[in-house]
C-alpha cells in the first residue's frame, strides 16, 4: 500500500466547503481521509503542508498540446510538464492536431501518449466537425469510446448552423458538452486585434466584440431549442457574458470560461507593448470596459471555470509582423500566479471561489474525476504559496514556447507543489 500524509496545511476545498487547518491522508492513488491530526502508520511518509493551501488538483480546460503534428511548438510530455509546474493536475487537450483529432485512432493516440509521460492527466476533447471543416460531423461516437470528454472545433468556429444544431443533439446523446469557438469570421473580417479606439488610431484591421456576440447568441438560442450542453470558450465581452445571465435565467445549460489575460489586460497595454506579437490572441485583448465585466462576471458567478488557452508557438512565428504572427499565447505556467495576484489578493474574489473556478467547476462541467478532496476521490492535489513572490521567467518555463505577454511580471502567489493520483510530480525548487 502507498501512503501520503499532508500534514499541517489548509485545506480548501469548495465542494465539501472546506476552508481550515487539515490533514490529508493519500492512499493507493485515491484521499482516504480529511481530518484533525490524523493518526497514521509510523512509515507513512509525510510532506509538511505548514502555511501552504492543500487544494483538489486544478484542471484546465482548454490547452493546445500541438501533439500530433507540431511537435516543434509543444510535445505531450513538455505540456504536462509546463501543467504540473503551474499546479494543474489535468488537462484538456483541444484537437486542432495534425492530423486533427477528429477521428479515434488519434484520441486514442493522445490518451495513450500521455500515459506514457505520466506527469498530469490528458483529457482529449474531439473535433466536431470532419477537418475541423464545419461541414461534416466527426466520429463524435467513437471519439467517446476512445476518451473524449467533449467535442470542438476550437481555433475556428462553426459558421453553419444546422451544423451546430446537429452536433449539439448528438453531442447530447452521449452527455458530453460542446465547447464553442464563438467567432462570426465575416465580422472579424480578417482582424488582428480588438476593433476600437486603439485599432482605429494605429490601423490595424479590427475584431468587433459583436464578432463573438452574435456567435454567443445564436448558439445560446441552439442550445434551448436542443436541449444540448454548449460551454463557451474564452469568453472576452461584456455582451457575451449578459447573454449568459440571460441563458441561465431561462434555465438552458450554458456554462463559460475565461482567461487571465482578458480578465488582465486591454487593447491599450497592447499598444503600451509596442504591438508585440507575443499579446496576440484570439478573442483578442478587449477595452477596458469588458476587462472589468470580466471581473464582475468572476466576482457574481456568471463565470464557470479559468481556464490558460495554452497556445505555444515557435518563436520565429511570433516574430513576424503583428497582423502576420499567429493568434495565441502560453498560459500554464502563468495562469496559477495571475488568478492569486489579480483575483485574490486583488480583492476580487476569495480563495474558496477561486479554486472553485480552477478545480471543482471545471471538473463538473466536463464530468471528470476529481475536482475534490473527498473520501475515496482521486488522489490529485494542488499545492499552493498565496504569499510567494514570483517574476514571470520564459526562460525558466517547462513548455517548449516562450509566447507570453507577462514576461517580467511581478506576482503575488505560486504553486508549490502537485501530487498527481497519490504521487509527487512536481515541487518548487526541484528539477521535473
Amino acid at each position: 500500500m502507498s501512503r501520503l500524509l499532508l500534514r499541517n496545511g489548509r485545506v480548501v476545498d469548495p465542494s465539501q466547503g472546506l476552508d481550515q487547518g487539515l490533514d490529508v491522508l493519500l492512499e493507493d492513488g485515491f484521499v482516504a481521509r480529511v481530518g484533525e491530526r490524523l493518526d497514521v502508520p509510523a512509515d507513512t511518509p509525510v510532506l509538511d503542508a505548514a502555511g501552504l493551501v492543500v487544494a483538489p488538483g486544478f484542471i484546465d480546460l482548454h490547452v493546445h498540446l500541438r501533439e500530433p503534428g507540431s511537435e516543434y511548438k509543444e510535445t505531450i510530455e513538455t505540456g504536462c510538464r509546463a501543467a504540473v509546474a503551474g499546479g494543474f493536475t489535468a488537462v484538456c487537450a483541444m484537437p486542432n492536431t495534425s492530423p486533427i483529432n477528429d477521428d479515434p485512432s488519434v484520441t486514442r493516440f493522445i490518451r495513450e501518449r500521455a500515459e506514457e509521460v505520466g506527469l498530469c492527466r490528458v483529457y482529449p476533447i474531439g473535433a466536431l466537425s470532419k477537418g475541423e471543416r464545419g461541414e461534416e460531423l466527426a466520429e463524435i461516437g467513437e471519439m467517446v469510446r476512445e476518451g473524449a470528454v467533449a467535442i470542438s472545433d476550437d481555433g475556428r468556429p462553426v459558421m453553419n448552423a444546422q451544423l451546430m444544431r446537429r452536433a449539439l443533439e448528438y453531442a447530447k446523446s452521449f452527455g458530453i458538452p460542446i465547447a464553442a469557438h464563438e467567432e462570426d469570421v465575416n465580422l472579424a473580417d480578417g482582424g488582428s486585434m480588438h476593433e476600437g479606439e486603439v485599432s482605429t488610431r494605429i490601423g490595424l484591421r479590427g475584431i468587433p466584440s459583436a464578432a463573438e456576440d452574435v456567435m454567443v447568441a445564436r448558439d445560446v438560442l441552439l442550445a434551448e431549442l436542443t436541449g444540448g450542453r454548449l460551454h463557451l470558450c474564452h469568453v472576452s465581452t461584456r455582451g457575451s457574458l449578459d447573454l449568459v445571465r440571460m441563458a441561465r435565467r431561462k434555465g438552458i445549460e450554458v456554462t463559460c470560461e475565461v482567461t487571465p489575460h482578458h480578465f488582465t489586460l486591454t487593447d491599450e497595454d497592447l499598444a503600451a507593448s509596442n504591438y508585440d506579437p507575443n499579446w496576440k490572441m484570439n478573442p483578442p485583448l478587449r477595452s477596458r470596459d469588458d476587462v472589468e465585466a470580466v471581473r464582475q462576471a468572476i466576482y457574481d458567478g456568471t463565470v464557470d471555470a479559468i481556464v490558460t488557452d495554452h497556445a505555444p508557438h515557435h518563436a520565429d512565428e511570433k516574430e513576424l509582423d503583428f497582423a502576420d504572427a499567429p493568434f495565441g499565447i502560453v498560459g500554464l505556467e502563468t495562469v496559477v500566479p495571475l488568478a492569486l495576484d489579480r483575483l485574490v489578493h486583488g480583492r476580487v474574489i476569495g480563495l474558496l471561489q477561486l479554486v472553485r473556478l480552477l478545480s471543482t467547476r471545471p471538473a463538473e462541467i466536463f464530468g471528470l474525476p476529481g475536482g475534490t478532496l473527498a473520501e475515496g476521490a482521486p488522489a490529485d492535489v494542488t499545492l499552493l504559496d498565496i504569499r510567494a513572490r514570483t517574476t514571470v521567467d520564459p526562460g525558466r518555463f517547462r513548455s517548449k514556447a516562450r509566447n507570453t505577454p507577462f514576461a517580467g511580471m511581478r506576482l503575488k502567489g505560486a504553486p508549490v507543489g502537485t501530487i498527481v493520483g497519490g504521487r509527487v510530480v512536481w515541487r518548487a525548487g526541484e528539477a521535473s
